[in-house]
Order: C-alpha cells, then structure tokens, then sequence
C-alpha cells in the first residue's frame, strides 16, 4: 500500500525534460544554438557592479538561443535552469551601456539563488560593434535595442522553462541597472504582462537626451579649455561642499546624505585674482555651476537635470573630443548623424538632439503610464545614487513623480517605492554604501506582501581607498536615514528612515 501511494505521488509531480532535449524545441523565430549539463561548480564572476567570484553554482541547464524577431534581428540569449532545487521563479537581467554582451554574471547570480535566469546581447555584439555604430542602416537592430530584445527573450524563455520543468514559472522577475533600468521601464511600459516585479537602478529611460546632454557640457568646455577643471582642483571642489553639506544630517562621515538641502555655491571658490592652485577661475566656476544646473535647449526646455552636491569625484571631465566616451558620444555620431567621421566639435544640442530622437526614439522609456503593470499587481523598485557622475538621480526622482502624477496624484507606494543611495556612483561604487539586496526585498514585497520600508545598504571597504566597512538604512523617497544621536555612525541600527 505505502509502495501504492509513493508511486502515485511521483507520478503526479511535474516531470523534468532531459537538457539535451531541448535542442530539438521548435520556438517562432528561434534557435535553439545548445542545451547543456553543466555540473556544479564556483560562479564564474560577480553579477553586474557587485566583487567578489560570487556563490557557487548548481548543476544546472545552459541554453543558447538566437532570436530572429525581425530580417535583420540577431538576437543572442542564455538561459540558465537549475537541475535540483528550482524556486518556480523566473529572473531576467539587463544590460549596461550600449550592451553588445550577455551578462553572465548577472545570470550566475540568479542561477545561484534558484532562479531560471536570462540575459541578451540586445541584438549585437559588442566585439565587432562598439559602442553604437550597430545602428547605422540598421533601424531594426534600433528597435531590438530599444525594447524587442528584452521582451522576445522574457517570452521565449518563459517557453523554454516550461518545456524544462513541464510547468510554467510562478512568478517572473526583472533587475537591471543602467541601461538595465531603462529595460526594466520599457517592460512596464510596453508588455506590463512580462514580469510581475521590476528592479530598476539608475534607469536612463531618457537615454537619447542623456547622451546628448554629456556631450552638449563636454564639447562646451572643450571649445574653451579654460574651463577645464584640473583633477586636483576636482578634489577641492568635493572637500569644499563636504565641508558645507556633509554633516546636515548630524554625522560627518564624508557623505552628502541629502543633496538637495546642499545649497553650495562653486562661486565661493573663485580664485581673488589670476588662478591658483587652491581656487577656480571664473571660467572653471562657470563649468562647475554647470555640471549642477539642467541642461536646456535653446529654448529653455529641459534636456536633462544636473548633477547633485556630492558627485564630484566622478566628474567627467574631458580631454580631447577623440577621447569622449563612446558612451555619450556615439549617440550624436551614429543614432543622430549615422556617420562614424562626425566631428563631434561641430556639435549643436537642438539639432543633434532632434536628429536622435527622428532616428531613434524607441530608444527611450519616459512613458509614465504604467496602468496596466500596476492593475495585474505589478511592483516596481526603482533606486538611484546620489552621488552618480552619469545619469542625475534627479531624473529618477522626475519620473517617479509623473508616474504618480499620471496615476492619479495620490500616493502609489502600495507599488510602487524610490531608495536613493547616499554617496553611491553609477549603479555601485562611491563613497556611501552600494550594495544591497534589492532582490530579496522585491522577494518579501511581491510574495508576502511586505513592503519595504528601509533596505540595508552595505559598504564593504577594504579596497576601496581605505574606507571602512558601513552599513545604512535606505529609505523610500522622500525619506531620509537620520541619526539617532549615539552609537557607530557605521552601523544602520543607529539611523531612522523620518521624513524630511
């Protein structure tokens, strides 16, 4: 009877497809490239922005697929299931920058967590095209970029795993910094159906107007290198506004916890007469006013919001217009002006910025109506550094106030919820605490319904030019960490997120 009942019991559990079977799946517009055991073993690196090899890896699935969504679509994707111990769950990971790359560290780190995990290329391959000259007589390798990749592949995955396990995942995760924010904000915006919670860091949803408002500040002061800001001066600038703002927040601790109380004025630097080691010119103060203020059209429309009090270290400050970042520069050059000979000297924030947005729009995600994700139950966890030298947490805090406003004013924290991170750079890295897990708190919110009211963020110091290890409570904006008054301004239980 007891043999009866375990055979019947076994029999009803879903029943897992061999790995190399899956090479033979017949998926619309994809191939299946190569599905492999891979036996357990040490993760190969970190996920995006985080140290350390990572956690080991169970055996597990590799999958390898290439997406044909479009005649000129080539879209590579991996997928990463586990042999034993699956959570149910799927997790997608985004990309950085111009992508060109599968984030396999990023992936690993899922893999590791129980997840069925998946990364893409976005439809190109960063080896033969770098930066952004993909794009050029390619308007459906823009489209792929822009927001097909992310969306074929969260589709086809889902596929894959249900071929996999005989069962569909329970829930559907999305994380993702950067440009990996800005995929993130195109799901909810264009297939709300694709994920039930997204992580979004530092989201350039309005990447097209980033980029051109970098080079717009760059090629400015490159046309008048005497606004050029010297390194050394560059740390002059950081000492005199930590001297200012770093301890509004009762604790100096080399941190502008709450940029936007920080009211420094570059002018205060100026140099009495000539220059000096120990001032800034009127040419270099103008320059540094201007990496704080929005970047606006002719017009007076804003292109971008400036940087916050903090951020100085990470300054991008140019040398020649050759050397410009890629990053920045190829959207003029290539999305704008489809030629790799611009001369990005020639450069006009009106027309360029015009040129871009004709050739490349479907590029960004500033959409603010996310109805629909939020209706079918979505969660969205969106956070920013404070101290990060690329896209302006400013604009985070601009698009999480549209998305309130167009859903009806009121507060959306029920859903959707800010944590901006004191002194952290673009994605990781600064001085503040850049590591949390943010996972594992969209983990809580979505399953258990416990929202996340204060994220620990970690600090691991060590290499990080000498700092100390830390920790310190994040906080939905627009709260803030306070200080209680006693105990190690390095431990987070002596800190209360308290409005500000």
């Amino acid at each position: 009877m007891l043999s009866e009942m375990i055979f019947i019991l076994f029999a009803a559990l879903p029943q897992q497809a061999p790995c190399e079977a899956l090479k033979t799946l017949s998926l619309p517009n994809t191939t299946i490239t190569a599905s492999e055991f891979v036996p357990a073993a040490a993760a190969p690196a970190a996920a995006r922005g985080g140290r350390g090899g990572g956690p080991p890896l169970p055996a597990h699935c590799r999958v390898t697929a290439v997406l044909a969504a479009s005649s000129d679509s080539h879209i590579e994707m991996e997928l990463r299931m586990p042999a034993e111990g699956w959570n149910g769950k799927f997790l997608a990971v985004g990309n950085g920058g111009w992508a060109g790359n599968i984030e396999t560290g990023a992936v690993s780190a899922g893999l590791a967590r129980g997840y069925a995990a998946a990364s893409n290329d976005t439809g190109h391959k960063s080896s033969s095209s770098p930066g952004g000259s993909f794009v050029v007589g390619h308007p459906e390798k823009v489209i792929d970029f822009g927001y097909r990749s992310m969306h074929e592949m969260a589709v086809q995955s889902k596929a894959i795993i249900r071929a996999f396990y005989n069962r569909a995942p329970s829930l559907s995760y999305y994380q993702g910094c950067s440009t990996g924010g800005r995929q993130g904000l195109m799901e909810a915006q264009r297939y709300p159906e694709d994920f039930d919670a997204i992580i979004a860091g530092a989201p350039v949803y309005n990447q097209i107007h980033l980029n051109e408002s970098q080079v717009s500040l760059q090629v400015e002061m490159l046309k008048n290198p005497a606004r050029l800001v010297p390194a050394a001066k560059v740390t002059l600038f950081n000492n005199a506004v930590l001297g200012m703002c770093d301890e509004k927040d009762g604790v100096k601790d080399g941190i502008v916890s709450d940029p936007r109380t920080c009211k420094f004025d570059p002018a205060t630097l100026l140099c009495k007469s000539g220059d000096a080691a120990d001032c800034f010119t009127t040419a270099q103060v103008d320059s540094a006013k201007k990496a704080y203020a929005p970047v606006t059209t002719k017009s007076g429309e804003l292109v971008y919001p400036g940087h916050s009090p903090g951020f100085e270290f990470g300054w991008r400050i140019p040398t020649t217009a050759a050397a410009m970042n890629p990053l920045f520069a190829d959207m003029p050059r290539y999305l704008g002006r489809q030629d790799a000979n611009f001369d990005l000297m020639s450069f006009d924030l009106d027309t360029d910025l015009a040129l871009a947005m004709k050739n490349g729009a479907v590029i960004e995600s500033s959409d603010p109506n996310l109805a629909k994700f939020k209706a079918r139950g979505g969660k969205l966890l969106l956070y920013h550094g404070w101290a990060d030298p690329g896209p302006a947490p400013e604009n985070s805090i601009n698009y999480y106030n549209a998305v309130t406003k167009t859903l009806g004013g009121s507060k959306q924290d029920d859903w959707m919820r800010l944590f901006l991170m004191p002194g952290m750079g673009h994605c990781s890295g600064g001085v503040g605490p850049d590591q949390a897990d943010f996972l594992g708190a969209m983990e809580m919110w979505k399953e258990k319904g416990a929202a996340p009211n204060e994220i620990v963020a970690t600090r691991t110091g060590g290499g990080r030019s000498g700092l100390t290890p830390m920790t310190r409570p994040l906080c939905p904006f627009p709260q803030l960490a306070k200080y209680s008054g006693s105990g190690s301004a390095d431990d987070a239980k002596n800190f209360a997120c308290s409005a500000p």
